[in-house]
């Protein structure tokens, strides 16, 4: 039973076994959460803590870079992450050493909020779900273990109580004197049977929430019986089936080496560049209307800056993107964690001032962004680009022109305009939701066999987007595709786990030889 000190109510009343029952939910709410953690991080393909410790930018930020950058110790700290958030999980949820594993849970929050702490001036000033200014989930967390750390529940409901209980009935046992001869024994409150079970029973409470939680991951992660595999008489294909059940991807230790570079007009750029549509949100998915948002949800602020430096680990040093995201890149900029450039499309109502917005805003280069360029050009309005290019190359920074119809580059190269570099989508047509009979969000490049045609001639470099179809065609085909049809650089839209991979492709497509015949132009 708990001591007096345990509790300010008697031991006995409703409201101290009301209020403890509370601690006790509390505490196996945190251990079903610590332990799914630890299992997910322990069943993740190359999960590492890499990306956090690398983007963090508080007091404690040098120890956490120099531990994301020495593989060896990292290797250790993703270890003790992933095993100490499952060890204290099942202490919690089970209430054994619960007070240790409290303490130990608080430590393991604390570290994860210094990291990255959501402070003034370290966010954007919009509230996310879960990282708010000052209190995020983790602090939450942490006051709550507390709470727990205080209230001894694995002694109320728990393994802590069998534990206590069998060493109290040790301690009594080694002191109790032997009873006299004439005294006769004297009776006790309740069988020893009785009290033991009592205790036992109390003592592994938390087995059905940890059998709740087995239960609820084994049909989450699709894991099938022996029994039902047999009478099922298969041996299912978890990799190459309809449901995909494994997900991997290449980290950093698989990269191949650096993207190779090339300079437009004086700026230099890898050949391989990051397109943003996926990070901005500006998804093509044909007819999935909700892939914008979904694309959205998944690159919150932190994701974004994981992203970012990963692709610059990966030698890519650039991204193309809308001036809508410059907030982004000056804040990843402002703290220190990466030095990406960023490559403008200008995009917005006003051409000129989303020009001066960019250039305002940090852009290494500025074009004027493929569908405006298209609008620009059936009305006539060459002098909008050209005023564009002039703005551009006053702030002494390349200026390009974008198209996704062939007529735009032909027109405006026909007006005599000359851009430093021109941004043309290219791809295929033999993928199976290409259809060029009607206007659909599945095809960018209608020409792509007078595409090549026309760009042989054109003196300019020529950067080639959409070369995946948004993501309709396989990489391998799609990057010697593009190289081969002359494009000298490729703007890949690219998921943060895509991106090693992607590279890996390009260097491998780069390496085997192209069959090229435009010169190369940067």
């Amino acid at each position: 039973m708990l001591e007096e000190a345990d509790s300010a109510l008697p031991r006995g009343s409703r409201g101290h076994a009301l209020r403890m029952t509370a601690l006790v939910l509390l505490r196996v709410a945190i251990g079903w959460h610590f332990l799914y953690e630890g299992l997910a991080k322990l069943y993740a393909p190359n999960w590492t803590s890499a990306g956090y410790l690398e983007v963090s930018r508080w007091v404690f930020a040098p120890l956490f870079h120099w531990i994301a950058a020495h593989a060896a110790v990292l290797r250790v700290v993703d270890l003790l992450n992933m095993w100490g958030l499952t060890v204290i999980g099942v202490c919690l949820m089970l209430g054994c050493l619960t007070r240790l594993a409290a303490a130990a849970a608080a430590l393991l929050l604390l570290l994860y909020y210094v990291a990255n702490p959501p402070l003034v001036g370290m966010d954007f000033g919009v509230p996310a779900e879960g990282h708010y200014l000052i209190v995020n989930k983790n602090l939450v967390e942490l006051v709550a273990l507390v709470v727990v750390l205080i209230f001894p529940t694995g002694r109320f409901l728990g393994l802590d109580r069998i534990i206590h209980w069998a060493l109290r009935r040790r301690q009594r046992r080694a002191v109790e004197p032997a009873p006299a001869a004439a005294e006769p024994p004297r009776a006790r409150p309740a069988p020893a049977g009785l009290r033991a079970r009592r205790e036992v029973l109390a003592g592994l409470a938390g087995l059905p929430f940890l059998g709740a939680f087995v239960a609820a991951v084994a049909k989450a992660w699709g894991w099938e019986s022996f029994e039902e595999r047999n009478l099922a008489g298969r041996q299912p294909d978890a990799v190459t089936g309809a449901t995909i059940k494994t997900f991997d991807f290449s980290s950093l230790k698989d990269l191949k080496g650096p993207v190779p570079s090339a300079a437009i007009g004086g700026l230099g750029l890898s050949r391989m560049i990051l397109g943003g549509n996926l990070i901005g949100g500006w998804a093509h998915a044909r007819d999935l209307i909700y892939v914008s948002k979904l694309v959205k949800a998944y690159h919150h602020r932190d994701k974004v800056f994981e992203t970012l430096l990963l692709a610059e680990k990966c030698s890519i040093n650039a991204i193309l993107t809308n001036p809508a995201l410059s907030g982004v890149i000056n804040e990843y900029w402002r703290r220190g964690i990466g030095r990406i450039r960023f490559i403008s499309d200008c995009a917005g109502r006003d051409l000129l001032t989303m020009v001066r917005k960019s250039i305002d805003n940090g852009a290494s280069a500025c074009y004027v962004q493929g569908g405006v360029a298209d609008e620009l050009v059936l009305r006539r309005k060459f002098d909008v680009i050209a005023r564009a290019m002039e703005l551009t190359r006053a702030a002494g920074l390349p200026a390009g022109i974008g198209a996704h119809k062939l007529s735009t580059i032909q027109a405006c190269a026909a007006e005599g305009l000359k851009p430093d570099f021109w941004m043309k989508t290219f791809h295929n047509l033999e993928y199976w939701s290409a259809r060029t009979d009607d206007v659909y969000d599945n095809v960018w490049c209608v020409k792509p066999a007078e595409t090549v045609a026309f760009m042989k001639d054109v003196a300019q470099p020529w950067i080639a987007f959409k070369v995946l179809a948004a993501g309709a065609i396989d990489p391998e085909v799609g990057f010697r595709q593009a190289l081969e049809a002359g494009a000298d650089f490729l703007c890949v839209g690219m998921y943060d786990f895509q991106i090693v991979e992607d590279v890996n492709t390009f260097l491998g497509v780069w390496a085997g030889g192209l069959n090229r015949r435009r010169p190369w132009r940067a």
